[in-house]
């Protein structure tokens, strides 16, 4: 028998009283704090310092991009592999925040590392590179992997925070929070010198920690227990995801969505990776310059969210998609052709808008595609999905930079091209599903 949920009794609250009860505030600071890693660190300072380390002319700018996206992909393989034993340890034990804690400090000390190597002074070397390089690189492969752990516990923790029909609040709050963090984390900039990108990396892991204690000490797990008659394997989290992927067979909607999903968000995850990069090496964006322009991103994203909300609702989430979709291709297409800043200001607040809608319109269609009975099921593999795609399109990325790395800049505009050929496939494939009727 499978564990059941915890049982939530809290009295209806709205409002400030929902907002600022200490649980909920403290769960939402956690949103704040991991986005002050994933802008800081995965999206802005370690692609500027490996530029900064490797780069220097557009040959060996094709050699940076290569290891940011290898070192992305390798940290979304290892999620694959484990993510699904964390469905299991939640299912046996319903702890999630012992989980986070371990998990959150584990990244917060391979964030810390990062400026520690990166300040490194040593002449070693291993394949040819600084010692100090290819350490930097590793502890973000540690940080990104135990970031993206903890965000499993932490996506499930919601639902211990108060009732069914306050979880659409408390979701909503916590992103909002969290998008504060992007800007409280980029204010790191302030005090760091140009050139010296690696500076950022301690600060970053202050401020993770910082905001992340209130959950630590604020946040209570429910009480142990293990309510099972049947051994959970270590591979039965797989083994459920298997039987979900042939159960979605037969229902061939979803399954032809869930494909077209993975194409657009193999896209997606591959321009939030390699777009400050890109603008640096390839268009000419200053670290200042990319800064705004990603503030500015962030923006379009949470507008987007908001308009695509009542977009979805007044023409149906199918063609929501498509639209998303349309205005991915858009942006791909003006970046791959930016020979101008003004161009790619354009692009990457068009990628902050597909960004901030494709997960309000697609979570939209999977709730009307998939039977209430199974919607658990489906949006883990859904998840799943996401995980997976967040290997490939990166893994494409690195692979094309560095066979075309001999001839420089133009190596990256065809690899960003491929996300392109990523979002058309998905695009196609989705207009082969049937939008659903909702009574």
């Amino acid at each position: 028998m499978q564990s059941q949920p915890v049982q939530n009794h809290h009295m209806p609250r709205s409002g400030w009283k929902l907002y600022m009860s200490l649980p909920i505030l403290s769960w939402a600071f956690y949103d704040f704090a991991n986005t002050i890693f994933s802008s800081n660190i995965n999206t802005v300072f370690f692609p500027f310092y490996l530029n900064e380390t490797v780069g220097g002319s557009e040959v060996m700018n094709q050699v940076a991009s290569t290891f940011i996206s290898y070192a992305n992909a390798f940290a979304s393989f290892l999620l694959v592999i484990f993510s699904p034993l964390y469905g299991v340890w939640i299912d046996q034990t319903a702890q999630k925040k012992k989980y986070i804690v371990w998990f959150a400090s584990i990244s917060i000390a391979g964030t810390f590392l990062m400026g520690f190597f990166a300040t490194m002074k040593s002449n070693a070397e291993m394949f040819g590179l600084p010692l100090s390089l290819l350490l930097v690189v590793v502890m973000f492969v540690v940080a990104k992997f135990f970031f993206n752990s903890s965000l499993v516990f932490y996506d499930t923790m919601m639902s211990d925070l108060g009732t069914k029909e306050e979880m659409p609040l408390i979701s909503g709050f916590g992103v909002a929070v969290g998008y504060l963090g992007t800007i409280v984390g980029l204010s790191v900039y302030l005090i760091i010198q140009e050139g010296s990108s690696e500076q950022a990396f301690i600060p970053t892991a202050i401020l993770y920690l910082l905001f992340s204690l209130p959950l630590f000490f604020f946040i209570k797990d429910p009480p142990k227990k293990i309510i099972v008659t049947k051994k959970h394997g270590f591979f039965s989290g797989y083994k459920e995801i298997y039987a979900t992927f042939k159960d979605m067979k037969s229902h061939k909607n979803v399954f032809t969505f869930m494909i077209a999903y993975f194409f657009l968000n193999d896209a997606i995850a591959t321009t939030i990776a390699m777009m400050a990069i890109y603008a640096t090496a390839v268009v000419g964006f200053g670290t200042g310059e990319f800064i705004l322009l990603y503030l500015i991103s962030t923006i379009t994203a949470v507008l987007g969210s908001f308009i695509f909300g009542y977009i979805t609702k007044r023409i149906g989430s199918k063609k929501a998609v498509s639209i998303v979709a349309i205005i991915l291709i858009i942006a791909l297409i003006i970046a791959v052709l930016a020979t101008a800043q003004w161009m790619f200001w354009i692009a990457g607040s068009l990628i902050g808008v597909a960004l901030g809608s494709m997960w309000v319109t697609s979570r939209t269609l999977i709730v009307e595609l998939t039977p209430e009975e199974k919607r658990g099921q489906f949006f883990g593999l859904f998840a799943f999905s996401g995980k997976v795609s967040s290997i490939i399109g990166p893994l494409i990325y690195g692979t094309i930079t560095y066979n075309l790395a001999s001839y420089g800049n133009i190596a990256s505009r065809i690899a960003l091209s491929s996300l392109i050929i990523m979002t058309v496939i998905g695009l196609i494939i989705h207009l082969r599903v049937k939008q659903p009727v909702i009574s």
